[in-house]
């Protein structure tokens, strides 16, 4: 059974931090590349960064320099380092797989909102 849960999201101010973490089944986190994604309000959900199994990472040029992704391969976690939050990076965030297809299972994401 596929799961994915992520945590850590809340309401911050600009230029504050957080940090997500996203718990994943073994299944499906060995062998996959992963990445985070995110939704804003009215807007389709986008790609945030990606890391390899190799650990190789990849992020979109909105939150180069700001975000880091990694991940911790005993405990089939991914995380994301979220530092100089603006307010456009205010959305739902989840993991999945990279690249996810239209059978990919999605969790309930967490929440960021940066607001001053």
């Amino acid at each position: 059974q596929v799961q994915l849960v992520e945590s850590g999201g809340g309401l911050v101010r600009p230029g504050r931090s957080l940090k997500l973490s996203c718990v994943a089944s073994r299944s499906i986190f060995d062998t996959n590349d992963m990445a985070w994604y995110r939704q804003a309000p009215g807007k389709q959900r986008g790609l945030v960064a990606v890391i390899t199994t190799r650990g190789q990472t990849h992020y979109v040029d909105s939150v180069k320099g700001r975000f880091v992704i990694s991940r911790d391969n005993a405990e089939n976690t991914v995380y994301l380092q979220m530092n100089s939050l603006e307010p456009e990076d205010t959305a739902v965030y989840h993991c999945n797989v990279f690249p996810y297809t239209l059978t990919s299972y999605w969790g309930q994401g967490t929440q960021v909102t940066v607001s001053s």
